[in-house]
């Protein structure tokens, strides 16, 4: 994970800490701007495919599939010598409609096929899955995702056997936004983690995401939190880590932004078990935010034309 700095001006973010860093990639943009491809070389060790490894993506009609994106994603990690985060097997979102049509014994069969399939292929060349994926509403309740509604709540433990079958050695987490501090979202992730281990399920790990705004306080027991899910003996991992701010972006917005990002980083060193610190995109050239959240953006530790920001100052001094 681990090696020496190259001699340079500054030192990337990969060999700042002994965590994984990592960024979500686009596969065509990885292909057609040779600006963005040098950045995330350069600074992460780890990539996450944004959308090639999602359902809808590589089986979008039944029977029919394209690993074109993920396959070129693998590729380019294995030779840069980079890690891969597996996203996602089991979400309610991209979903394609065929996959929600069907009866639930189908549903059943499908979706193990589904995970074998997709699991096997990346054997060996993918170090951690989000296997489940935003699962729980606010409140702590279970979200009601054709999954939950056809196979019950026990599809959870399945989806996670299945996968470890497939990839014994790969780290297989659930994954979920809004869990950063302590809160009723939380709670029930911590106990559902907690409830699986006892139950000998394969989870490896938590994913926490990472999304925040500086309109609203940074989460509350942020590091209590990690500490207390890395006591069930599993690993956590920052995995999706953005900051949004109100644009036009000011420079005390992006001061306040490097102090979120600077908490999210070193709340993540503190904790032995929290083993990867990992952003979703590193340039606000291919931001997610403001098409999500309107008047929102500026999210990410470049800006458009791949300069660091505050943030990137702050956890890389």
């Amino acid at each position: 994970m681990w090696q020496a700095p190259a001699a340079s001006a500054s030192v990337p973010l990969q060999y700042t800490t002994n965590r994984y860093v990592g960024s979500a990639v686009a596969a065509s943009y990885l292909a057609s701007e040779p600006d963005y491809r040098a950045v995330l070389t350069r600074e992460f060790d780890n990539v996450t495919p944004e959308n090639e490894m999602k359902w809808g993506t590589v089986e979008a009609v039944r029977g029919q599939y394209d690993w074109s994106g993920a396959d070129a994603i693998v590729r380019y990690a294995q030779e840069h010598h980079k890690t891969v985060r597996g996203h996602t097997l089991v979400w309610h979102s991209q979903l394609p409609d065929w996959v929600a049509a069907l009866p639930a014994d189908e549903l059943r069969r499908v979706l193990r096929d589904h995970i074998t399939t997709e699991v096997k292929r990346y054997k060996g060349k993918v170090r951690a899955w989000d296997v489940v994926n935003e699962i729980f509403n606010e409140d702590g309740t279970r979200r009601d995702t054709v999954f939950r509604q056809k196979l019950g709540d026990g599809f959870v433990a399945d989806v996670f056997r299945w996968a470890h079958a497939a990839d014994p050695k790969a780290t297989l987490y659930i994954n979920d936004y809004n869990i950063e501090g302590r809160n009723p979202k939380s709670d029930a992730v911590y106990e559902l983690v907690k409830t699986l281990r006892r139950q000998g399920v394969p989870i490896g790990g938590v994913g926490i995401q990472g999304h925040l705004s500086i309109q609203y306080g940074f989460p509350g027991e942020y590091r209590e939190n990690l500490a207390r899910l890395a006591k069930l003996g599993v690993d956590v991992a920052i995995t999706e880590a953005d900051v949004r701010v109100p644009t036009p972006a000011t420079a005390a917005g992006l001061e306040t932004q490097a102090s979120y990002f600077g908490q999210l980083w070193d709340g993540c060193q503190a904790v032995r078990r929290c083993v990867e610190f990992t952003t979703w995109g590193f340039t606000d050239r291919h931001s997610w935010v403001p098409d999500v959240f309107p008047g929102e953006g500026a999210a990410c530790l470049f800006d458009e034309n791949l300069n660091p920001k505050p943030a990137y100052t702050r956890i890389n001094p």
